[in-house]
């Protein structure tokens, strides 16, 4: 019994250290994508910088990428951060 001790003290340091944050920033990253409107600027995982110009959905967001205001359809699940969290008017 006691030598079993440290191999759960090992897991309880684990979790607190390594899945607990995890869990955090999940959350947040969930968040964050359900909070998105028109008019964010956000930058995807591939680095595009575009502004929501139009949500197609549940799952799809359509950004305007400077210079030339081309336009593409990302998943939302690909926006890796939020730039700007004030719609611009």
């Amino acid at each position: 019994m006691l030598g079993l001790l440290p191999i759960l003290l090992i897991f309880g340091i684990f979790y607190f250290l390594l899945f607990m944050p995890m869990q955090k920033q999940r959350k947040q990253q969930q968040k964050m994508l359900a909070g998105l409107q028109n008019g964010n600027t956000v930058v995807t995982s591939g680095g595009l910088v575009g502004t929501i110009v139009a949500i197609d959905g549940d799952d799809t967001l359509v950004l305007r990428v400077k210079p030339d205001n081309v336009k593409l359809q990302v998943t939302r699940a690909s926006v890796s951060s939020l730039v700007s969290g004030e719609p611009k008017k």
